[in-house]
Parts: structure tokens; sequence; C-alpha cells
């Protein structure tokens, strides 16, 4: 499976008086994560949005916390899809400090694709083949952006 690295820097306003990351900033990192694999994919995650009125909207999420991560310390987030369908996604998501490779987090979200009302929708046809749904991903671009990171 295909999977995303993208790279954060822990601010010393996602830190508490220890210096460690705030528990909470590890769902944002996963959600620069899912954008940048959604780009790497070959499409904009807002564009998606705009152009077709499709929403992820998160259903469930989780995290499992190994070690802490620390003020000014990089941390790579590996994005990748664990399960898809015309109805639902479902990322995973490993943390490590690119200093030492130490695994910080994993952690997961489960999405619906709704629309601007909030309602269930399926997934674009144009869309599915870069979910994996109904065959093999295809790292195909739809819209002329840049890509690479994939690994």
């Amino acid at each position: 499976m295909q999977s995303q690295r993208t790279s954060v820097r822990v601010r010393y306003a996602e830190t508490d008086q220890m210096g460690v990351a705030y528990y909470a900033n590890y769902f944002i990192w996963m959600e620069v994560g899912r954008v940048e694999f959604c780009r790497a994919l070959g499409f904009r995650y807002r564009d998606m949005e705009i152009d077709e009125g499709v929403l992820l909207a998160v259903v469930e999420a989780n995290c499992r916390y190994l070690a802490p991560a620390r003020y000014d310390e990089e941390v790579i987030v590996h994005t990748r899809i664990e399960a898809a369908t015309p109805r639902m996604v479902r990322f995973g998501y490993e943390m490590r400090s690119s200093e030492d490779g130490r695994k910080l987090a994993t952690g997961e979200t489960k999405h619906i694709f709704c629309g601007r009302d909030m309602k269930p929708r399926k997934l674009p046809e144009r869309y599915r083949a870069l979910f994996g749904i109904g065959g093999v991903r295809q790292n195909r671009p739809l819209a002329n952006c840049a890509r690479g990171g994939l690994v």
C-alpha cells in the first residue's frame, strides 16, 4: 500500500510546560498528512469540495501515543489508505521522529463522503480509482498539481 510522507515541526505553541507536544496536535498532524496524501495522488482535497461538493466528514478518530514529541522536533507523518468504499474511507497514520526514527504515535481516522448538506453520498466515479475503490489504485493526476512523496 502506498504511503505519503509529510514533515511537520513541533511549534512552541503546541507544547505543554514540559516542552512535550499536546496530545490533540497529533490529530492536526494527521489532517496535514491526509491533505498532502490527496495532493500526492493528483488532486487537491479542497477542489473536490468546491468542484464536486464532496466533503470528508470524520466519524471516528483514534491515536495511540508511544513516545513524546518535543518542541522543535521534526515529525514525519506517514499516511496511507487502510480501506475505502464508495461511501467511506479509512486512513492510517504513523508518526516518527526524523532525528532518530522513534515511533511517536499511530492513528486512524474514518470518514464518510457527504454533500454540503452533510447527508451521506457516494464518492464520484472520477476519484474512485485514486482511493483504490473498484480495482487497483492509479496514480494518475486529476489536475495539474505537483505530485511526489508517495512511497
